[in-house]
């Protein structure tokens, strides 16, 4: 055997090192970024966007409505293209379309034009974040799964962060449309780096990886993927882990990237500047709960308790927020801190769903961890079982 033979056969037996693992983790994270980024850059071009094509306040909200209207239409698809194509194709089709959807945005001649960019932008950034999580669960360890989508949410928010006063900016200086289209130049880039540089599975790159397989692409039949999905809404885990994030997103969204400013100068008499400074303080505060939730979650290897306190602070703290009028600024300072960096626990979703249904409908091991967990409370790892935590 030759020293080259023997290097890859020796690589072959090992993981890949961890900053590798980032690294091509780190693209698909990037593409998540750019997506909150543009998921929330109408909100801060209204007047511009209004005197460009000449629209009313009903017609800019429909702008910002098309891309949640692709973007929820994807979601099931997204994730039996995930099985089917693998994270490096999809991460790079879905930055190819967002850049070019973003591109059509930005020279649009009219609103239907603009309407059209802003669909195509929903519906290709819908697969960063389930691409992301792929990617997580081939080049990871189980263990650090519900740690690294953690940071995936936290390079979100980032990503909504810089759609704020950063990207105000931007437009002040260089217009909508020039924002705009760097934008989608740096979208195009994004989805050239994907394409270089991630591998769907480490044995790509020469090492072994963490599931049973060597790819997770291609795998199964159409009609396996269907049949799949049918036998996982048969547990229960399924249908709650369905609704319960809903409502904690959809709280702090829709809190966070519409209404969180107008309430707090209306009910609670903030001036519009410390009402956006503490909106955006909340997202800050989210972004680091997912990561911290998703690491403690990982450490001591449960899921039900940690997620069941996030959410009952994650409410608490809201009631406060609506129903209590004229409440103490520093109070309602730390309240609102609360709600975002306990609606971080929303992140404990998607490892939890993963670990509720059967090992094969995964197409993955779970980790030595996983096992362990299992053999010490007295549950069984069949091919059968169903974990709950």
């Amino acid at each position: 055997m030759s020293v080259r033979n023997l290097y890859k056969s020796m690589k072959q037996k090992k993981t890949p090192p961890f900053r590798l693992a980032w690294f091509i983790w780190g693209w698909g994270a990037a593409f998540y970024l750019v997506g909150f980024f543009l998921r929330v850059t109408p909100a801060v071009m209204t007047a511009e966007l209004m005197q460009a094509f000449h629209i009313s306040a009903t017609a800019l909200g429909n702008l910002s409505a098309f891309y949640f209207y692709s973007y929820v239409a994807m979601q099931i698809p997204t994730g039996i293209l995930a099985d089917i194509w693998g994270p490096r194709r999809l991460l790079t089709a879905g930055a190819l379309i967002a850049g070019s959807g973003t591109l059509m945005f930005a020279v649009a001649p009219s609103i239907l034009w603009a309407y059209l960019g802003r669909f195509l932008i929903g519906g290709s950034v819908a697969v960063a974040f389930v691409g992301t999580l792929k990617l997580a669960g081939e080049w990871f360890p189980a263990r650090f799964f519900s740690t690294v989508s953690g940071v995936a949410l936290f390079f979100g928010i980032v990503g909504a962060v810089f759609a704020g006063v950063p990207l105000r900016l931007s437009v002040i200086s260089f217009g909508w449309r020039h924002t705009m289209l760097f934008s989608a130049v740096a979208t195009f880039v994004i989805c050239a780096g994907v394409w270089l540089m991630v591998r769907d599975h480490p044995s790509e790159k020469g090492y072994a990886g963490f599931t049973g397989a060597d790819s997770t692409a291609g795998t199964r039949s159409r009609t396996q993927i269907i049949s799949g999905i049918v036998e996982v809404l048969h547990y229960p885990n399924t249908w709650l882990l369905f609704v319960i994030p809903g409502g904690i997103v959809g709280c702090v969204l829709t809190f966070g990237g519409l209404w969180g400013v107008p309430y707090l100068s209306t009910h609670q008499g903030l001036s519009t500047t410390r009402a956006a400074a503490l909106n955006s303080a909340m997202l800050v505060a989210w972004a680091i709960g997912g990561p911290i939730f998703g690491g403690i979650s990982d450490r001591i290897g449960r899921r039900k308790p940690l997620y069941f306190l996030g959410c009952t602070l994650s409410v608490i703290a809201w009631a406060i927020v609506l129903f209590w009028p004229n409440l103490p600024i520093p109070l309602l300072v730390i309240v609102l801190l609360v709600a975002g960096f306990t609606s971080g626990c929303m992140i404990i979703s998607f490892a939890f769903a993963k670990e509720s249904v059967p090992r094969q409908l995964n197409q993955k091991c779970r980790g030595s961890h996983v096992r362990a967990h299992a053999a010490s409370t007295g549950r069984r790892m069949d091919a059968g079982s169903q974990l709950e935590w």
